[in-house]
């Protein structure tokens, strides 16, 4: 369960909270939702996305259910250390698709008195951990996994599987390109890819 910290005025450090998991799992709702509360507290508030977004909209962060709120595309990590000074809460959403740079910013803005808020993709459609996520998830005071509902099964799911046979790693899409799936679910998706791709090599020669 997350905790939100309570302040102590006398200590100037922020802290960094996570939220990973798979696609469809409700990342960028409960971001959000959290950036929103921050908000409505009359906290100063930045949001930054990676540029490369635009699946919903160029400027906005936009969850799958449509709740949204006003970002700032940013290029490069860099960036973010540049706009977020004299901010009370730094959200940052799909920081998987940031450089490493991203891990000493997080934890410099939390060093200088910033609650900082990401999310992010834990693994990629391989099932790897993906970018920067292990190390921010390392530095972090507070880490949520949340889940989606696999869409084979109707257990909990932590993997994203690429429908597609683009092996890209970074690939944007949504649920014509991926869906959601639990561990056993993605195990087999993934051994019928294989065989697919061994037969193909055979009738190749």
């Amino acid at each position: 369960m997350f905790l939100e910290n309570t302040v102590n005025h006398k200590e100037q450090f922020g802290w960094i909270e996570v939220i990973c998991g798979s696609m469809f799992s409700g990342k960028t709702e409960e971001l959000i939702r959290r950036l929103k509360r921050a908000q409505f507290a009359k906290q100063k508030v930045e949001i930054f996305k990676p540029s490369i977004d635009t699946r919903y909209d160029e400027d906005m962060v936009v969850s799958h259910n449509k709740n949204e709120i006003r970002s700032t595309p940013v290029p490069a990590a860099a960036n973010i250390a540049i706009l977020a000074q004299g901010c009370d809460v730094v959200g940052i959403d799909e920081a998987q698709f940031f450089d490493d740079e991203i891990v000493k910013i997080c934890n410099d803005l939390a060093n200088s008195g910033i609650r900082v808020i990401v999310a992010g993709l834990d693994m990629d459609f391989k099932g790897n951990p993906f970018g920067p996520m292990p190390a921010l998830m390392a530095t972090a005071e507070y880490v949520t996994k949340v889940h989606a509902v696999c869409t084979r099964t109707g257990n909990l799911a932590n993997y994203s599987f690429r429908k597609t046979d683009n092996d890209k790693l970074v690939m944007l899409g949504e649920t014509e390109e991926y869906e959601p799936l639990s561990r056993a679910a993605y195990f087999n998706a993934m051994q019928k890819n294989q065989e697919k791709e061994a037969n193909k090599k055979i009738n190749n020669f």
